[in-house]
């Protein structure tokens, strides 16, 4: 008997490690966690590269696999906005993803309950904006969260009270819940380092919390029951207590004079109540009598996109059941027009880009406006493309060209703006011989460089739930108006462009993290702001755009600037002055010196390595530095750069 007691002891351990060693066995890779995780996944062909890479996830720092974030040769993180993805997000497979720390879905169609974020107690960040998830969360949904740092939830469909469990998170400090369905009170936020907290568009009520009443009061905008700092002060109410008094005796010595004031005080406000119910009431009916006036039967022109011939050539009318009705974004966009307004207008097709064709047309007053038109768009729901419009709406700066109205219908869309007369930058910098034109001079092109930088840093300051605020950054989406003042147009398209168009067209997806590691990153617009000085500055057609994002370097206005700088860039630059365009005419004495800075600027926001890249507001700030000379007296344009070069060699 002892010896068999002595016989399990010994055993015992060999079966723990025999276990031990077989759990080892099945313990599931890292490439096999996220094809697992992708399996949860439909319409998931953005990540199609994942089934075929024979390479490691990770390779110190970089990524070979598209979406994935590395840090020392682990999974950090996932980084899959604007890829049409929907499904399930998985959080039991990621749970064995044991370095992972940031989840970024934004801009996808994910749809149902919020996943199970509470089993990634080690996340520090969750990104899932611009989706369509809904319904209640539960109070204790981010509980033992103790890491998490910054939660956006924006533009979903979440409903019920806000989680009391982000009330606790001691590390909490961005927290984005606006543009969504959340009710009942405010909770009492206990960080003490919560920095943001936009709840803004939901449907809370009740008074605002000591601490997130030092936010601005935009975060709290569009609650109709929120009340206290910053916006207006809760209203104080009115509570009438009857006394008791067991024995009768004279009313008059029962209550007290405080009662008294209060029954006087209604005595006035109820008749005041009542006669506004009744205005009320008046105006409605009138209203309502107004509506029941029949309308005029409309008839919509077809409007072929094709080319300019059609469009101008097509009279084919045909009744609708409705009248097609445009979206006017702010209510302070002056007259209205209708959609027949423009479609009985002559149209002029100004040209076909991208994502569709622009038309110019006349309202019956003479008003120029454009009408764009977009097919690349259906894959957004109406509320949600709705709620986006609104914010673009919102937006106004004197770089930035304002929408005025939209057109909604499910397989197409039609921005409506203003007719801005002095074309687009790329017709100046690459088609001014063909139409008559001078060149853009100097003092010009510096303008417009400097009006691009602020109306790009206000698209980045008022938009800063998106990835890339414009995301399209190129010369032909700069129009110039009578004072060549630029404005910056097609901007913050990425979130209902459909996923697939953006990735083959827009600009973004050209860049070099996005080519090499397929993400896109808050600097990723600074590199388009750099190509597009580099375009300025040359005059060369960016190639980059032309090439579709195939990761051609051979050819790239970055790489044709450096082969003319050379390794000793202050030299080189006296015998390759062709660097720059010569129809920028007669510069200033000392200008040279500023055109080469400029050119810097260009270089630095255009760096592969987005971390050595410079941020957005360094490029600005350096840009707004940058001061004209007086115009040189000889008109000579390359004897003023190689004096300046002569006379400081400092690079």
């Amino acid at each position: 008997m002892a010896f068999h007691r002595q016989l399990q002891l010994d055993i015992q351990p060999l079966i723990l490690l025999l276990f031990y060693m077989v759990s080892i066995s099945y313990a599931l890779s890292d490439p096999e966690i996220l094809l697992k995780f992708k399996s949860s996944l439909t319409n998931h062909t953005a990540l199609k590269s994942w089934e075929n890479s024979s390479n490691p996830i990770c390779n110190g720092e970089r990524s070979n696999w598209i979406g994935v974030v590395c840090q020392k040769g682990a999974v950090l993180g996932l980084k899959l906005e604007n890829m049409g993805l929907s499904g399930t997000i998985d959080a039991n497979t990621l749970v064995a993803l044991s370095s992972l720390r940031t989840l970024n879905f934004m801009n996808n169609n994910f749809n149902g309950s919020i996943p199970e974020f509470n089993k990634l107690t080690g996340l520090r960040t969750i990104f899932l904006s611009y989706n369509r998830f809904s319904g209640d969360i539960p109070g204790n949904a981010f509980k033992g969260m103790v890491r998490l740092n910054k939660l956006y939830l924006s533009k979903n469909r979440f409903t019920g009270p806000i989680p009391a469990s982000l009330a606790t998170l001691p590390r909490l400090s961005d927290l984005k819940l606006d543009g969504n369905r959340f009710s009942g009170e405010i909770p009492v936020f206990k960080q003490e380092k919560l920095h943001v907290v936009d709840l803004s568009n939901n449907q809370l009520e009740g008074p605002i919390p000591a601490s997130p009443s030092k936010m601005n009061a935009d975060m709290f905008a569009g609650n109709k029951g929120v009340c206290g700092a910053p916006l207006k002060a809760c209203e104080a109410t009115v509570t009438i207590i009857f006394p008791t008094s067991t024995t009768p005796a004279d009313p008059r010595e029962n209550v007290s004079p405080n009662f008294m004031n209060k029954i006087s005080m209604w005595i006035i406000v109820i008749p005041i109540v009542v006669g506004v119910f009744i205005l009320l009431a008046i105006v409605a009916f009138v209203i309502i009598n107004q509506c029941k006036k029949p309308l005029p039967d409309p008839k919509l022109k077809a409007i072929k996109v094709e080319d300019r011939a059609s469009a101008a050539s097509s009279n084919e009318t045909k009744p609708a059941e409705a009248a097609p009705k445009l979206t006017f974004v702010s209510d302070d966009d002056g007259d209205k027009f209708d959609l027949q307004d423009l479609l009985n207008g002559s149209a002029e097709i100004l040209g076909s880009g991208c994502f569709g064709s622009s038309y110019r047309t006349s309202l019956p007053d003479g008003t120029a406006m454009v009408v764009k038109r977009y097919k690349q768009m259906n894959g957004v729901g109406k509320e949600d493309f709705q709620e986006h419009m609104r914010r673009i709406g919102r937006l106004r700066h004197n770089n930035v060209l304002t929408l005025v109205a939209y057109y909604y219908k499910k397989d197409e869309k039609l921005f409506v703006c203003d007719f801005v007369h002095n074309c687009s930058l790329a017709v100046h910098l690459h088609a001014h011989q063909t139409l008559g034109q001078l060149g853009l001079d100097w003092p010009t092109r510096l303008k417009i460089v400097k009006g691009v930088a602020k109306g790009l840093a206000y698209l980045h300051k008022e938009l800063p739930s998106l990835i890339a605020p414009h995301g399209h950054l190129k010369s032909s989406n700069v129009l110039l108006n009578e004072s060549f003042e630029p404005l910056l147009a097609d901007y913050a398209l990425i979130p209902v462009i459909n996923a697939e168009s953006a990735h083959e067209l827009m600009v973004a997806y050209k860049s070099p993290e996005y080519v090499q590691h397929g993400r896109v990153t808050k600097k990723t617009d600074v590199w388009s702001l750099g190509v597009l000085i580099l375009e300025i500055m040359t005059g060369k057609i960016p190639s980059n755009f032309l090439l579709k994002g195939k990761g051609n370097s051979e050819e790239d206005i970055v790489t044709w600037v450096k082969s003319k700088l050379g390794d000793d860039d202050r030299e080189t630059l006296l015998t390759n002055l062709e660097v720059f365009d010569r129809e920028m005419g007669a510069i200033g004495v000392g200008d040279g010196k500023t055109m080469k800075q400029l050119l810097k600027i260009g270089l630095s926001c255009c760096e592969d390595d987005v971390q050595k890249r410079i941020d957005l507001k360094e490029a600005v700030g350096r840009i707004e530095g940058l001061k004209l000379r007086n115009m040189s007296n000889d008109g000579e344009f390359f004897s003023a750069i190689a004096s300046d070069c002569e006379e400081d060699m400092k690079w």
